[in-house]
């Protein structure tokens, strides 16, 4: 009878281990199905999280959510930290070379293969989205949260979106049309007549002013005046998965926005399933690219930026923003064009991949990073105990010296006491032979 109920009662425990285990899974990756979830909702219900929608996304969550973001960082980071990152120019021209240099030309290259390959399944506007793509600054709030996740430098990654952002209203402009002149083979996707930029600057720096500038400011300025009370909340209240939470939002009004304008309707699915790859891979290379860029192997290690810097440049450096390239599309080809919906694909798309992506390399570099600092825990423990062990093993190497000088001292008595009694025999012997 015990035999036969023993086995039910261990099944039982293991059943419930398997279970506690599945849903401490489920907890711990909530991040990822509350996209899958909110980007479902977005093509069920587009209307509802679109720009002017029910909930009017674009007040509610491109301002809204965003500030929320950059209030709670501007609450985090103490702010001598934050000013001495502004001085990293090292990492600023790294990551915004990589930014605006090399990312759109690589983005151009694979356009111009493919195109190049006449393939009739691939849409020839959603190549120009790719090209916008790689021409967009990085993005505003993700890179702050998951550099937050990952330990890294999180001051780092605020700073480099401000400079990336505002660099970005100019630049990115500028090197959509040299990418899409007429030699270029893509001035199909150029507006013919003249466009004034000005509507989509004023935007630009009102989304940054608003969303980014004013909440890290009042974060600061609380922090300062309250720093305990500060602190209290944060851990309280948990405040850095609300920032998380903005974020899905900001997923969920992108995605809306691309299903209500019918985007992914119009193109052929060959294109579609392209980008998605072609997605993954720019970001996986982009980021490989930023990690060699700020830790080249040739390079002596005192000319390496840190693992917490590098992580900062590696999400800052292959992110992209639809914050800046869904306002450069409308305000190119007017709102209202059908060219729209063609060409943010490839950058919406990017916007979540991205994302997703990033949160399974997060826990790489969080473990990266916490490796060197317990490294450097055991080396700092390794050196106190250096520093004390002289103190210690003292009264050992003086007994040492101490037992040696009386065993020369024994020794050359021996000896003197040898010779002189050698002395005393020869000299007997040296008499008789006289």
């Amino acid at each position: 009878m015990v035999a036969a109920t023993s086995p039910e009662r261990k099944d039982k425990p293991k059943a419930v281990n398997f279970l506690l285990k599945a849903f401490w899974f489920l907890v711990s990756e909530w991040f990822v199905i509350g996209m899958g979830v909110f980007i479902a909702l977005a093509y069920k219900f587009p209307t509802v999280a679109m720009n002017y929608g029910h909930i009017r996304a674009d007040i509610s969550i491109q301002y809204g959510a965003v500030a929320i973001i950059f209030l709670i960082s501007g609450l985090n980071i103490p702010r001598q930290k934050l000013l001495t990152q502004a001085a990293h120019w090292q990492a600023h021209i790294v990551t915004q070379v990589i930014s605006f240099l090399i990312t759109p030309s690589i983005a151009f290259g694979f356009a111009s293969a493919i195109r190049a390959s006449n393939n009739p399944n691939i849409n020839q506007w959603i190549l120009v989205g790719i090209i916008i793509t790689g021409c967009t600054p990085t993005t505003v709030s993700s890179n702050v949260v998951m550099t937050r996740e990952a330990k890294g430098n999180e001051s780092l990654s605020l700073i480099e979106v401000s400079v990336g952002n505002i660099m970005g209203a100019f630049i990115t402009p500028a090197l959509v049309q040299m990418f899409l002149s007429k030699h270029s083979g893509f001035a199909y996707g150029n507006p013919t007549n003249s466009i004034s930029l000005h509507s989509l600057y004023a935007r630009v720096m009102k989304q940054l002013g608003i969303g980014v500038f004013i909440p890290l400011f009042v974060g600061q300025v609380v922090q300062f005046v309250f720093p305990n009370q500060t602190k209290w909340v944060l851990t309280k209240f948990k405040l850095a998965k609300v920032g998380s939470f903005c974020l899905l939002l900001i997923i969920w009004s992108s995605f809306s926005n691309s299903f209500a304008s019918g985007a992914f309707e119009t193109v052929s699915h060959a294109s579609v399933i392209m980008v998605c790859f072609l997605n993954v891979g720019f970001y996986l290379l982009f980021t490989a690219i930023c990690f060699l860029a700020a830790r080249f192997p040739g390079l002596s290690e005192k000319y390496h930026f840190s693992r917490p810097d590098t992580v900062s440049i590696m999400l800052c450096g292959a992110a992209k923003t639809v914050a800046l390239g869904v306002p450069l599309i409308n305000a190119q080809y007017g709102s209202s064009s059908d060219a729209v919906g063609y060409t943010s694909i490839a950058l919406v798309l990017y916007q979540g991949e991205q994302i997703l992506v990033a949160q399974v390399l997060v826990p790489i570099f969080r473990g990266w990073i916490e490796r060197e600092i317990e490294a450097k825990k055991l080396q700092a423990q390794a050196d106190l105990e250096r520093k004390t062990a002289p103190v210690e093993d003292l009264s050992v190497e003086g007994q040492v010296v101490s037992d040696e000088k009386q065993h020369e001292s024994t020794s050359a008595s021996g000896y003197s006491s040898e010779t002189g009694e050698a002395s005393v025999v020869i000299g007997p012997e040296s008499t008789e032979k006289k």
